[in-house]
């Protein structure tokens, strides 16, 4: 339902990952025409999909948690996102294999996971149940009074430092669990949360320990018919609401002209066409933002320098696979560490080359959902965090078949022969994220969510110095993750529509 005062306003969002989206919808809903650019033939941004020999691959985000902030966008207009998509359980949510044979499975039942950890040790069957409490203090403050906020002002940080003094936000996950139990593989299993926004989980704020409580409060989610199913859905209601999305169409530049109210923000895009909005909400790479969409604004410039001094999160090697059998016997979601941790993260996140060893994160949809494969086959991807592109420079061209290869045969501990069975293969190396999503030296997650790149020290949602222009996705607050940037949405436009208010 449209918000009064609001119709003579236009707004064009930048990128359709699902930050992009859940803004687009937002200002849409709001009453705000929005036009939605995205320079890829398909939305989702990150969020994209690949169809090769009738498999179906999403490129990612695969793990969908707080799924209201998925209802929360159909709740705007009094839809129901049941009446769109559904989206099924997935149990276990994780299950964890250690090169020594070591397995866990990583359970939302509560019972379930302090009979499997009291098996191995009854005092850190108590030190989790210890640690639970404190990860739920954490989410209380950190994600329901926090996540969907904007801190635009030093003192919005102050006004909670004390909350996150208390909470030891200056200790990292790793060392936070460390104080809870004492066994090696529990400690990672219960720390390996923060790598899949993007952070070290020695460095991560103990902050991110509120994701294992957002897990087993609300479950880990697949959308039917893939995560790109879910895109489409989006994009669905976004049109229903009147909005417009020009595939495509990548933003060239975007110039910022005064007018008696105000700034005009023009868009000339990769067609030479031009177009004046009233706002700009980028969900595009916030590097690629301020140094080549605004590349004629001083501001911009200065901003983009700051953010070249900024620690960035690793960057991914992606390997999507399809079987000419069914694996059923695997988890859907699977987390194969490698014989070293602490000592592999070191040279992912601060070492300058490639490191000789993997932890893998594999996903295989077709457990949950059959109609991603050819009938008897299966659908999978796996994933290998790696530096980043400003950390080490590999020839990715000429290794990553190789990498790939060695991956696959790391695997088969868990899906037998599975060298003998591939019909079909591609990956994504940080050479794809640099060079198809702008993504500042390959960076798969943006800015690093260290407690220093957090809230008021992170991007902000809006430019103090741009008038009209916002950040929503990875790169502002909250961070990476389908709740972040779905969280990030609505701060930002929160932000927006109490400015138009007033």
């Amino acid at each position: 339902m449209a918000a009064s005062g609001n119709s003579n306003k236009n707004a064009a969002v930048i990128g359709s990952g699902f930050g992009g989206l859940g803004a687009a919808i937002r200002l849409q809903s709001a009453g705000i025409q929005t036009v939605l650019y995205e320079a890829r033939d398909l939305p989702g941004g990150r969020a994209y999909v690949y169809h090769d020999d009738g498999f179906t691959f999403d490129a990612g985000p695969t793990v969908i948690t707080a799924p209201h902030v998925l209802t929360d966008l159909f709740d705007l207009t009094d839809r129901k996102l049941e009446d769109y998509i559904k989206l099924m359980e997935v149990q276990p949510m994780y299950r964890l294999i250690w090169s020594d044979g070591d397995r866990f499975d990583y359970v939302r039942d509560e019972a379930t996971m302090v009979k499997q950890i009291a098996e191995r040790s009854q005092s850190d069957a108590e030190g989790y149940q210890k640690f639970f409490e404190y990860a739920k203090k954490v989410f209380h403050k950190g994600y329901t009074e926090l996540a969907d906020r904007p801190f635009l002002k030093f003192s919005d940080m102050m006004a909670v430092s004390p909350a996150l003094i208390k909470l030891r936000a200056d200790r990292s996950v790793y060392k936070t669990i460390s104080k809870y139990v004492k066994d090696d593989h529990l400690r990672q299993a219960l720390s390996f949360h923060s790598l899949l926004v993007g952070g070290n989980p020695f460095q991560t704020s103990s902050i991110y320990t509120l994701i294992h409580y957002l897990e087993r409060e609300w479950g880990v989610f697949f959308p039917e018919g893939g995560t790109h199913a879910l895109v489409r859905t989006l994009v669905k209601l976004f049109e229903e609401l009147g909005g417009e999305i020009r595939l495509s169409t990548p933003v060239k530049s975007v110039d910022v002209l005064k007018n008696g109210k105000g700034n005009v923000h023009r868009i000339t895009d990769g067609n030479g066409a031009q177009q004046d909005y009233d706002m700009v909400i980028s969900n595009a790479d916030v590097h690629h933002t301020y140094k080549k969409l605004y590349a004629n604004s001083k501001v911009a410039q200065k901003r983009a320098k700051k953010l070249e001094k900024m620690d960035w999160s690793m960057s991914l090697f992606v390997l999507y696979f399809g079987t000419d059998i069914e694996y059923n016997d695997v988890a859907h979601h699977t987390i194969l560490f490698g014989p070293r941790y602490k000592e592999l993260l070191d040279e992912i996140f601060k070492g300058s080359k490639l490191p000789d060893d993997f932890s893998l994160y594999l996903h295989v949809p077709t457990v949950t959902d059959k109609s991603l494969a050819p009938e008897g086959c299966s659908a999978a991807y796996v994933l290998a965090p790696v530096p980043h592109l400003g950390r080490a420079d590999v020839d990715w061209d000429s290794i990553a078949d190789e990498y790939g290869d060695r991956i696959i045969e790391a695997l088969e501990v868990e899906m037998p022969e599975l060298s003998k069975h591939i019909v079909t293969r591609r990956h994504i190396t940080p050479k794809t994220f640099e060079n198809e999503l702008a993504a500042y030296k390959g960076s798969a997650f943006s800015v690093a969510p260290k407690l220093t790149q957090s809230a008021y020290f992170r991007p902000s949602n809006k430019d103090s110095g741009i008038d009209g222009l916002y950040i929503v996705g990875a790169g502002t607050h909250p961070g990476a993750g389908l709740p972040g940037v779905l969280n990030s949405a609505k701060a930002t436009v929160d932000l927006i529509l109490s400015e138009l208010d007033n």
